[in-house]
């Protein structure tokens, strides 16, 4: 049986690929040569010319959030937005809560 896939992305060319996960060698971007980012396997690639989600995207994966899935869940709640990130951003400045544990929140209190 072959070894289940999981996605990368990179990050400049706004490419997202699924390749069998074989331990934590670096893969590279057939496209840039730029290293690829780990993801996880329950992560939906945004459109390549939709910059806003990109940014998103980019602000989760450099906080350390991926998209691995859960028991049964999934990956839980992950913001979809620029406004969404700036309002988690600004509820973890204020509390004093990590970047990646208020990005993952659901809810704001």
């Amino acid at each position: 049986m072959p070894p289940a896939k999981t996605s990368y992305v990179c990050l400049p060319c706004r490419g997202s690929y699924k390749q069998p996960y074989v331990g934590e060698w670096q893969r590279i971007c057939p496209r840039c040569a730029e290293p690829l980012v780990h993801v996880g396997s329950a992560f939906a690639a945004p459109p390549r010319r939709d910059t806003a989600a990109w940014r998103t995207l980019s602000v989760l994966l450099n906080a350390g959030v991926r998209f691995h899935k859960g028991c049964c869940g999934g990956p839980g709640y992950r913001p979809r937005t620029l406004r969404e990130v700036r309002e988690r951003m600004t509820y973890a400045r204020r509390t004093g809560e990590p970047f990646a544990k208020a990005l993952t929140r659901f809810d704001i209190p």
